[in-house]
Order: C-alpha cells, then sequence, then structure tokens
C-alpha cells in the first residue's frame, strides 16, 4: 500500500512547508501569511524506495463562521481519507486554546496521530516539546520543516508503522509523468469570484475545493484527478487573476503567478466570465494570455440562470463582437450553482482536446493542401507566384503545420489567414488554435559564378562562326 498522510493543525504553523518538505516540491504556496492554504493539496513523497502520498489542508480555523467554516469542512475531509494524522503545532507560539479543541477531537480517531512540533530550530526542543504533551497524544516529534531539521527521522518513524508499504524495485526512483500522458489536464481561469471554485465542484461531483462568496477564496493552484467514464482528467483550480493595477499583496502576485503556470501546464483552459458583467478588458487579457500559450480554449459564461432576455442578448451580441479575433473559441453559457448546462463543458472539453492533440501523416496533409492551393492559388508576387510543395504535422497542442516550397516568404497575411481557416475546415478542428509554419526551398547555383568550361568555350565559338557565315 502507500500510506496517505494528512498535515492538519492551527493556521500558519508550517504544514505547506513540510508538504513541500516531504514531496520534495514548491508545489504548495508558502508565506508568512496565515490561512493562505484553503484547499486540500495532494503530492506524492519518496523515502529510499517506499511511496507514500501527503494532503496538505487548509488550517483548522478558531471561529465558526465565515470562510473557517468550509476549511475546517476541508481539513476533515483529508482527516477522514487519511492512513494517518500529522498533528502540527507551533514551538514557538507554544499550546493554544485552538491546539486543545483540534487534539480532543483528533483523539477520537481510530487511526495513528502523530503530533509535530514545528519551528524548534534555535529553541530548546525538550522546552518546546514539554507543554504539549498535555494534549494527551503520545508520538510527539520536533521538527523543523523550513530547514529540513528532523523530517527524515520523523517520516522514517511514521512509515515504520506500516507493514506492507508499496516498494519500488531496487534502484529506481518515482518520476514524474509529463502533462498529458495519462490524463486531459483542465485549468479553469477568470476573474475572482466568478464561480472557477463552483464550476469545479460542480463538475466533480462533491464539495472539493473551498467556495465562499469572497473575492480571493482560491490562494494556490488545486491540481483534482479523476476519472470519467474511463477517461482520466485533472481539473485545475485557480485564483482569481484581476488586472495588474488592482494586486497589491504579494500573496495575490505569487496567486496569479500560480495561476498562469498552471495554464502553460494545462491542454485545455476554461475561461469563466460572470454573465451580469460580461466580457471584460481582463477576460480579454486572459483570453490573449490563453492564445499565446496555444493552448486549446473555451469560455464558460457563468450566473446564465435569472437574467432577463434582453440582458441575455446584449451578453451574446457583445461576446461575438470582441471575440472576432478568434471566431473559434467555443462558448456555452451554464450556471455553476445550479448544474445547467454544466454536462455539456465534458464533450466540449474532449473535443478540443482531441482537435489539439489530432494526427495526421503527411500525405494525406499534402493532398489537403494541394486541394486548397488547386482551388484557390497563391497571389502573383512581381514576375513569381509562390509553390507550396508539401506540408507535415510539426506539433500538437497546438496543432502546428509545416508548408514547404518556393519563396514563402513572399505569401501575404492574407492567404496565411485562408490557408489556416481552410485547414481547420477540413481537419474539423474545434476549440484549439492552429499554427502554421513556412519553409522555403533554397536554390543550390544561388550565389555560385557562371563560369564556362574550355570546351564551352570552344562550342560558343564555333557556333558564332557558323552563325557569321
Amino acid at each position: 500500500m502507500k500510506p496517505v498522510i494528512a498535515l492538519v493543525g492551527r493556521p500558519n504553523v508550517g504544514k505547506s512547508t513540510l508538504f513541500n518538505r516531504l514531496t520534495r516540491t514548491r508545489d504548495a504556496l508558502v508565506a508568512d501569511f496565515p490561512g493562505l492554504t484553503r484547499d486540500r493539496k495532494y503530492g506524492d513523497g519518496q523515502l529510499g524506495g517506499y511511496l507514500y502520498t501527503v494532503v496538505d489542508t487548509g488550517g483548522i480555523g478558531e471561529n465558526d463562521d465565515g470562510i473557517d467554516v468550509p476549511m475546517t469542512s476541508q481539513s476533515l475531509q483529508a482527516v477522514g481519507e487519511a492512513d494517518v494524522v500529522l498533528f502540527m503545532v507551533d514551538g514557538r507560539a507554544g499550546l493554544t486554546a485552538a491546539d486543545e479543541q483540534i487534539a480532543s477531537e483528533l483523539r477520537k480517531l481510530p487511526k495513528p496521530t502523530y503530533l509535530i512540533v514545528n519551528k524548534t530550530d534555535g529553541v530548546d526542543a525538550d522546552s518546546a516539546m514539554s507543554e504539549f504533551f498535555a494534549l494527551g497524544l503520545t508520538e510527539v516529534l520536533p521538527i523543523a520543516a523550513a530547514h529540513g531539521r528532523g523530517v527524515t527521522s520523523m517520516i522514517e518513524h511514521i512509515l515504520e508503522g506500516f507493514t506492507d508499504l508499496e516498494l519500488l524495485p531496487e534502484g529506481e526512483h518515482r518520476t514524474s509523468k509529463k502533462p498529458g500522458e495519462d490524463s486531459i489536464r483542465v485549468a479553469v481561469l477568470g476573474r475572482p469570484n466568478v464561480g472557477k471554485s463552483t464550476l469545479i465542484n460542480r463538475m466533480l461531483g462533491e464539495e472539493r475545493v473551498v467556495v465562499f462568496d469572497h473575492a480571493g477564496t482560491t490562494r494556490d493552484s488545486i491540481e483534482v484527478p479523476f476519472e470519467r467514464m474511463g477517461r482520466a482528467y485533472t481539473l485545475i483550480d485557480t485564483a482569481g487573476v484581476r488586472r495588474r493595477g488592482k494586486v497589491y499583496e504579494m500573496v495575490e502576485k505569487f496567486s496569479v503567478i500560480k495561476a498562469l503556470q498552471a495554464m502553460e501546464a494545462a491542454q485545455v483552459v476554461v475561461v469563466v466570465i460572470d454573465a451580469r458583467e460580461g466580457i471584460t478588458d481582463q477576460d480579454l487579457h486572459l483570453l490573449g494570455y490563453a492564445l499565446d500559450s496555444g493552448r486549446a480554449l473555451m469560455i464558460a459564461v457563468n450566473k446564465w440562470d435569472g437574467l432577463e432576455a434582453d440582458h441575455k442578448e446584449r451578453v451574446r451580441v457583445n461576446l461575438g463582437r470582441r471575440l472576432e479575433f478568434a471566431p473559434w473559441v467555443k462558448i456555452k453559457f451554464i450556471s455553476a450553482l445550479h448544474g445547467t448546462g454544466v454536462g455539456d463543458l465534458w464533450g466540449m472539453v474532449e473535443q478540443a482536446w482531441d482537435s489539439a492533440f489530432i494526427k495526421i501523416g503527411t500525405n494525406e496533409l499534402t493532398r489537403m493542401m494541394e486541394e486548397i492551393t488547386n482551388g484557390h492559388p497563391p497571389p502573383r508576387n512581381g514576375r513569381f507566384r509562390a509553390k507550396l510543395r508539401y506540408a507535415h504535422l510539426g506539433g500538437n497542442n497546438p496543432p502546428t503545420l509545416v508548408l514547404h516550397g518556393n519563396r514563402t516568404e513572399a505569401l501575404p497575411a492574407s492567404y496565411k489567414k485562408f490557408l489556416e481557416n481552410r485547414f481547420r475546415e477540413l481537419l474539423k478542428l474545434e476549440g484549439t488554435p492552429i499554427r502554421l509554419e513556412f519553409k522555403s526551398g533554397t536554390n543550390p547555383y544561388e550565389g555560385r559564378k557562371n563560369v564556362l568550361t574550355d570546351r564551352q568555350v570552344h562550342k560558343r565559338k564555333r557556333m558564332i562562326k557558323r552563325m557569321k557565315k
């Protein structure tokens, strides 16, 4: 088995720092800021040949209202599915009432629970641990997650309690699979408070990520792998992206960076727009980022239910007008809260992914190119006309078509756009950009001097003499 280890505790005790240390990654966003983590985050770790899974959670709040309630619910779900629980406390701050309340609940669990006293660097570990023995948890381990002190011995001690650990073959190491090797990665982006997390939960059919009626609820990018109808997916919930001039806090700046990185790591991007506000300049900026990345793209217009008919018509007209630069982008009007139209997104995602990773042979692609150019040849440029000879697939996500010929640099932009539209039509590409690359063959005689051999010179002289006679 591969044990699941849940990290729980008050906000700002170092859970995300320990998560990164155990998984040897920087996946979890870390800052000296309480309540930064709000959703469950999963990662795999390895000690020697033994594998384990770590679950980072949001801090269990000290209040019973506001966003602390869904954060605590996420933490309790992580505890419920874990094989072992690491209850983290702050060795410098000492024992608090919130620690005592959490410990009283964890003592009821029929599963191993370890008390991890963090931030013991620079202080006497025994003194820092002494007051926490009052919590009634017998397994108390001191660490300094920021510097890695005591972390290896801690995880070794924890794994000793399992007799049937998953073991890699000797000399083999855990390797991360490249994005897209075994799942369709779908990133959900948008401005703050447009309903991204609500949409993720609706697509999953469970309260997987924290939802709260307040902008900026999601701060880190949360990846949720799952399977639907025999096909593997990874949904990525991201922090809301505001205009650069509106981003003041350093934490939000890192959140925006993580969101844009999630888009780069995805294959399909769903940009969520608030129907009540229509498409804004910031929405267009996000669409521009997605287009530049070359990812398959679609738009989910959320909060569609309950709008007046004339308002809906204005939104449709405005979308069509402002998206003229990318008419291939698919638009779906949904209500993430009530589920209206959400089921149709799956078919659109699959279609966009299939188009982004299309496979086609050189012969068939060349035949299509000849069909296009025979019906509408390239325009003349002076005395000459560009000649396209053959085409092949140069890459995917986005599909990249490489067209070889002569004088391709003389092709006007309008004809290149015509070729792009015709290839999109013939290949039946939906929801993905397409890129064309043109390569001209070189003239082997270009730059060579016109030098005649002695025989050619003699032949030419004889010809001139005959002509004179």
